[in-house]
């Protein structure tokens, strides 16, 4: 039979929106730019995927026959977004082409037959776990910015985050670490649900662009259900399923990184003027580095940078600081990155020594932790 149905354009473009990151990238196969149509008895249900990343939408229609096609994900997604009409009539012709009514406009779209359309990942509906979605929005919130590129080859997969689960003092926690190789951020979250039905491999890698993805799911929900397989973790609510293919790798030992940092040489900053200090200091700090200097001593932080081609700065703050004076270099944006998504009014930062590392946490930022490692001034 061929498809014929006529649906909202606010629901049509909602879900044609989540799909256009998966489907709008070069691929090596045609049909990958498509999405799947599928007209059912009440509603259409929209399939994207670029083979590491699939996701499948429900969205309500008024269905007049029943059918599945492809039609190429940017275009359509155009189509809709342009349109002045409440609501979209799609209509099959021959050979997998589209009349599409939007009020007092009509296109002709070409699709593409959907048997060569690769088929959506089986999973097993009886280990889904159901959380609060804004549980894994904050995991990811706070470990996303220190993700590696793909550009940054590495001995290790930082390209991607590793996902742990913990019972600690008869509780449940979710875990999330990211790490580019010069900076490394931890996030904890403590869980309500029973996590012993979470099949959780020992190391278990979520990649970048399936944890931004992961993100905007969660964005626009209360509650999501979530399993995690052997090469693929499956979230999932009554209108959509995405399922994430893992990838294989070895992630740094980072406890052993954090263990290194002793919790005794601290200093008291207070977050806002101090992120506010580094944005003015960055301002004249080498594109590429990003170095600042900076010294402590006697209740008082000089931040300092200097490019060749333009000049110099300086800025102070008052910190609460006891230890020995200290000299140090760090990447700037490092600092600005973790202090942007942390929440709390003063932040505590440890440095054992010059060349040492710096860790940053606060108790009003619970479960938050972030190291930043120093560079050569």
């Amino acid at each position: 039979m061929t498809l014929n149905c006529n649906i909202s354009r606010s629901d049509f473009m909602e879900g044609l929106n989540s799909l256009q990151n998966i489907t709008n990238k070069r691929v090596t196969l045609a049909i990958l730019s498509n999405i799947l149509i599928e007209a059912t008895d009440d509603s259409l249900i929209l399939t994207g995927t670029d083979l590491e990343i699939g996701l499948r939408i429900k969205v309500p229609a008024e269905i007049h026959d029943k059918g599945t096609l492809t039609l190429p994900s940017k275009k359509i997604f155009e189509i809709v977004r342009e349109s002045g009409s409440d609501t979209i009539t799609i209509k099959e012709t021959d050979n997998s082409w589209v009349i599409i009514s939007a009020g007092l406009s009509t296109y002709n779209l070409a699709g593409m037959a959907s048997d060569d359309f690769p088929e959506f990942p089986e999973f097993n509906e009886e280990k889904l776990v159901s959380f609060e979605a804004g549980i894994f929005s904050d995991l990811i919130d706070k470990v996303i910015f220190s993700v590696a590129n793909e550009e940054e080859g590495n001995t290790y997969s930082l390209t991607n985050v590793l996902f742990e689960t913990e019972k600690r003092d008869e509780r449940s926690y979710l875990r999330m670490i990211s790490s580019d190789g010069h900076r490394l951020s931890i996030m904890e979250k403590d869980v309500a649900t029973d996590i012993d039905q979470l099949d959780i491999q020992p190391e278990t890698l979520i990649p970048k662009k399936g944890i931004q993805e992961l993100k905007k799911f969660c964005d626009n929900r209360d509650s999501i259900e979530i399993s995690f397989e052997e090469k693929q973790v499956i979230i999932k609510d009554n209108e959509a399923i995405m399922v994430i293919r893992l990838k294989k790798g070895e992630f740094p030992q980072y406890g052993a990184i954090v263990n290194a940092v002793q919790l005794e040489n601290k200093i008291e900053i207070e977050r806002i003027p101090f992120l506010d200090s580094l944005k003015r200091i960055n301002l004249f700090t080498e594109d590429i580095f990003h170095t600042i200097q900076l010294e402590i001593e006697d209740g008082k932080m000089v931040l300092s940078s200097q490019n060749v081609d333009l000049g110099n700065a300086k800025d102070i703050q008052d910190v609460k600081y006891e230890g020995e004076p200290l000299l140090l270099g760090f990447n700037c944006r490092y600092f600005i990155d973790a202090l942007q998504i942390m929440e709390c009014d003063s932040v505590d930062a440890y440095i054992n020594s010059n060349n040492s590392p710096c860790l940053m946490r606060s108790e009003d930022d619970e479960g938050f932790l972030s190291i930043i490692m120093p560079m050569q001034l």
